[in-house]
């Protein structure tokens, strides 16, 4: 039985485990996501690369032959429509690697994660119960 190995612990490990080609994919959708999300905090989640603001904002990951984005099933139905061209799942698109990824679109829902993130955040607050 082979070792598992082990668990990335930052979004550089992860990109350095691909082909260069699949790695200058990755750092460019880091990049976007991270413009889209700049508060965000860069993490490892599920053995992916994640932002988080007030909880997960997205997931991606690559593979053999697509990149996943997982915005939260929020994300993928709020955009429904213009993900129509992609296969889609509850919470996730996977964009073929055999064409480019569509940067823009990305942006609108990883901003459309961000106000909601923010939205959910302020609402909590507000639900708090003063001490006393």
């Amino acid at each position: 039985m082979e070792p598992k190995p082990a668990p990335f612990t930052t979004i550089d490990e992860y990109i350095a485990g691909f082909p260069p080609e699949t790695q200058a994919i990755l750092q460019e959708l880091r990049a976007v996501i991270r413009a889209a999300a700049p508060e965000a905090q860069e993490k490892i989640s599920y053995q992916m690369p994640t932002f988080a603001l007030h909880g997960n904002l997205v997931h991606f990951a690559a593979w053999k032959t697509h990149i996943g984005l997982y915005p939260t099933a929020s994300g993928t139905q709020a955009f429904q429509q213009e993900l129509a061209a992609y296969t889609t799942s509850k919470g996730a698109v996977r964009f073929p690697l055999d064409q480019p990824l569509p940067f823009d679109l990305i942006r609108k829902i990883v901003a459309f994660r961000v106000e909601e993130a923010r939205q959910k955040a302020a609402q909590k607050k507000t639900r708090r119960k003063p001490l006393g």
